[in-house]
Formats: structure tokens, sequence, C-alpha cells
């Protein structure tokens, strides 16, 4: 590969996707760095869960924490003020005439990536790793491969720099992300998620769960829980 494949750059949010994603960059990376967006979000009990996990993480996995460099937040408020959705106000969840879930806030994953770019062009880290998947997934089309595809060559046209977007999540189903968190860290990583993590849109943090923290009938919740019972029920039978 033409890009450093030593150093990468994690979208982490603080919920179980980002999570299994920081975790997957740390045992294939000797330098990761993380960034998170504060745009306005309804869930922004995010912002601090996203810290938690980064703690418990260098607690729990010694290894791991010699390869974790700094986090960057960034301010991206003036996004979310022009982005009516349920997402960045307090309008009902609702599907929409578009096929879509009202929490979808157009180019978020767009812009997330570019400014996470000019980030990582000024500290050299040339994998830009993201949690965006296109089979348990919302129907948001900023997360599928395709549109990802053509924006990491965007990326790289745009900055002269050998950017590559990696989603490890891209083609696992929520089942097997939570299987891929305890291949990668065991059930100390599957607690933490559970514990640490947030992932409900509604941003309750309060309501615990056998999967972790969250309202229960959002679209995050309602895959996040189906996906952690799946993967459970599938353990469960390989181990009788």
């Amino acid at each position: 590969m033409a890009y450093n494949s030593h150093r990468a750059l994690v979208l982490f949010s603080g919920g179980q996707d980002s999570t299994v994603c920081l975790a997957h960059a740390l045992s294939r990376y000797t330098h990761v760095e993380t960034v998170g967006f504060d745009y306005g979000q309804r869930h922004a009990v995010e912002l601090e869960c996203r810290q938690t996990v980064l703690d418990r993480l260098r607690e729990a996995f010694p290894d791991w924490a010699r390869k974790l460099g700094a986090d960057h937040m960034l301010d991206l408020s003036g996004f979310g003020a022009i982005s009516d959705t349920a997402l960045t106000g307090q309008s009902e969840i609702v599907m929409l005439e578009s096929g879509l879930p009202s929490t979808f806030v157009p180019g978020r994953n767009l812009v997330f990536f570019t400014y996470a770019s000019a980030l990582a062009y000024r500290r050299d880290l040339r994998v830009l790793v993201g949690g965006m998947c296109e089979t348990d997934y919302s129907g948001y089309p900023d997360c599928r491969h395709e549109t990802l595809e053509a924006l990491e060559r965007a990326l790289r046209l745009g900055t002269e720099f050998d950017f590559a977007i990696e989603t490890p999540l891209m083609w696992l189903s929520k089942a097997e992300t939570w299987a891929l968190a305890d291949r990668l860290g065991g059930q100390p990583l599957v607690d933490l998620i559970i514990e640490h993590s947030h992932t409900c849109y509604r941003g309750d943090h309060q309501t615990r769960h056998d999967w972790g923290y969250g309202c229960g009938d959002c679209p995050a919740c309602e895959l996040r829980a189906r996906g952690y019972r799946e993967w459970h029920a599938a353990r469960d039978t390989a181990g009788d």
C-alpha cells in the first residue's frame, strides 16, 4: 500500500460500533488516534461516554494503551444547526416518506470524514476508520460502501494524500459485530461496551438492558438489542 499503514485515525463517537472499530484498529495498527464530533446531537451524552470508554480501554488493555494516542474533539455545532432532524432536535423519531427514519442527518458522514481528513493530514494519519455498515442499518445512504468508496477517492484527489477509508463493520450484522468484539477483547471488551458505550438516539443512559443502556425502541437500540440476543443465542448454542 502507498499509504502509511501503521497510523490510523478512528472516528469515535463512544457508541458500540465505533468502540469495536477502535479495538479493531488497536489490534492492527501501531499508533491510533481518535476524533469525536459535537454537532448538536440530541444524544450528547455520548460525548461523555466516549471519554469513559477511552479511559476504561487504557485500564483494561495495557497493550492497546501503549498504541492509543491523542483524542480530538471537533466542534461542528454549525452543521447541526442546519440539520432539522430528530437526531439534532426534539422531534419524534418516525419513518419518513423517503423510507428513512427521521434520525437521518443528511451529509453527516461526508462532513465527518472531510473534517477527519483535514486533521489526519496534519498528523500523518492516513488510515481513516469508521463504523459505517450497510448490513444491519437504518438505510442511511452515507453509510453505504459505494458512498465511502467515492469519498475516499475525493479525499485523495482533494489533498494529494493517499488516504484510505476503512470500514471493518461494513458487511457485518450487529450479531457479528458483537462476535468481533468478543474475538478482539473477550468478555472484558464486551462488558465495557455494555456498561460504558452509548448508542441510543434518545440519549437515555439511565435504562439498563442486557445489551447496554438505552430507551429500547429507537432504531439504534432495536438494532443493538437484536444483534446482542442473536449473538448471545448463537454463542450459547455453540457452547452446548
